[in-house]
């Protein structure tokens, strides 16, 4: 029999991710009682299934590494590349807080930043990764904050912000979804940090219109939903520029889920090469990002396209699922699995065989590999259609030939509830409504839409984290304790 678990505390956290955890862990910092009511089994959210890289600028491994960067210079590429759309405010706020408030700040729970690499976008390398990429930041995060006593209460499907009578946010209600047990929390302030929407495709769509017809796969955590928006919109807030959907593309449909809606991203083939529907090269596939190859296979009728790699081509490649992954280490038996299981992935012997299985026109898939080839046996650094360069790339001549179905995979909402720099969630008047927080992509991953229209990858898991903090501190600061977000900026 169902009964009712009854709990009161400082700060209650909704969501146990990136920014829930960051929350939690300075609330607690300053003295706050403080509990994480998580929707899952196990917290992390989309940030432990992630490449573990966060958009930082002018930090002491950049410094090791000889890369001269600055705040002010990632903010010019910021806003070049996010567009009219990018919240100023906030991404200036964000990008000074990145050495001292992020990188150090994760350093002093156990995070290690261990290398840099290059994101379409920006002038330098500034997108650094942690030690074991998403699983080893989160379970640093969660390890740091558990070791505090903090408590992470799982299976909490939450459903609805409580009010008293002045419109202030008194807690929350929800039920356990394996006991049926109901929830029902009381707490000084609420911090709202359950991730996105893009494990909804239906709600994508809703805010996506032109792709009510297509095919869209699910490509965030399992629990983002769209449940924060519910309960803010519910509660008084307002969200913002939700059509910002970012969107990958090198992802193939997890053929384990019976409806297929799923979508499993891949990693590390460089060598590969999209064709469209009609058997067609149309883009530098070196140019894989949500800026470029989105944009490319969506103009594409229809919008899908198959990734081509021959036998060489997938040794080194990744699949970012936990059932594909131990820790950070690639199970090379599962993925092998994944090649000789799914329907989405062909098989042949021959290129002729493939086109066949592609049902793409055979000819014209032929004479775009022969003319790709050719610039190997020419010896050129860039193939002289789409200027890909080759360099990390090998010509198509070691059966078997694989095609990977690729669909856009939506993976952030850019979009989200509307805040203010100390994550209050604002009413229609731009009022705080007195006890409601908001982080992570929840807020579009800070503020409400702080990247705009494209991100430079890792300004979504950084600000995450950082929001994380910034609430955490404001609503411990609400419930009585500390002083609120007392960060150290880094300018020049």
């Amino acid at each position: 029999m169902a009964t009712t678990k009854k709990y009161s505390t400082d700060v209650a956290i909704i969501g146990g991710g990136a920014a829930g955890i960051c929350a939690a862990l300075d609330a607690h910092a300053a003295g706050a009682k403080t509990l994480v009511f998580e929707k899952r089994s196990e917290p992390g959210g989309a940030a432990i299934i992630s490449g573990g890289g966060c958009c930082m600028a002018g930090t002491p491994l950049q410094e090791k590494l000889g890369i001269k960067d600055s705040p002010d210079l990632a903010f010019d590429d910021w806003m070049k590349w996010g567009g009219p759309t990018a919240d100023q405010e906030w991404a200036r706020f964000y990008l000074e807080g990145t050495r001292h408030d992020l990188f150090g700040w994760a350093e002093k729970h156990g995070v290690v930043w261990v290398d840099a690499k290059p994101q379409e976008g920006n002038s330098v390398v500034r997108w650094q990764r942690a030690e074991k990429s998403g699983f080893g930041l989160m379970t640093a995060l969660i390890a740091s904050y558990q070791k505090k006593d903090g408590q992470i209460i799982p299976d909490s499907e939450i459903t609805t912000l409580t009010q008293d009578k002045t419109g202030r946010v008194t807690g929350f209600v929800g039920h356990n979804s394996k006991t049926g047990d109901k929830i029902e929390v009381t707490a000084k302030a609420v911090v709202v940090a359950p991730g996105g929407f893009n494990s909804n495709v239906e709600m994508v769509k809703q805010y996506k219109p032109e792709l009510k017809n297509e095919r869209v796969l699910e490509g965030s955590g399992f629990g983002s939903t769209g449940d924060g928006h519910r309960m803010i919109t519910k509660a008084g807030g307002i969200v913002t520029h939700m059509d910002h959907v970012w969107f990958y593309v090198y992802a193939t449909p997890d053929y384990r889920y019976p409806d297929h809606k799923r979508g499993l991203v891949f990693r590390l083939a460089p060598g590969n090469i999209y064709i469209n529907a009609q058997g067609k090269r149309f883009h530098n596939e070196a140019l894989s990002g949500g800026n470029s190859a989105s944009p490319a296979i969506l103009a594409q009728k229809p919008p899908y396209a198959w990734a081509v790699v021959d036998r060489p081509m997938i040794a080194k490649i990744e699949i970012s699922d936990p059932y594909y992954k131990h820790e950070d280490t690639p199970l090379r038996d599962k993925i092998e699995e994944l090649f000789e299981n799914s329907p989405f992935i062909k098989t042949a012997s021959t290129l002729d065989e493939l086109a066949q299985k592609m049902g793409v026109d055979k000819k014209t898939f032929l004479d775009t590999v022969a003319r790709y080839n050719k610039a190997f046996d020419d010896k050129l650094a860039k193939d002289p259609e789409f200027g890909k360069p080759l360099g990390a790339s090998k010509k198509f001549d070691t059966a078997p030939y694989y095609a990977i179905q690729i669909f856009p995979l939506a993976r952030k909402n850019f979009g989200g509830v509307k805040t203010d720099k100390q994550c209050r969630v604002v009413d229609k008047h731009y009022e705080p409504i007195p006890g409601l927080y908001a982080a992570g992509e929840v807020a579009g991953m800070a503020g409400g839409h702080i990247n705009g229209r494209a991100g430079l990858e890792g300004t979504m898991l950084g600000p995450s984290l950082f929001s994380g903090r910034v609430a955490g501190s404001w609503a411990a600061h609400a419930a009585g304790h500390g002083k609120g977000f007392v960060g150290k900026p880094h300018r020049e």
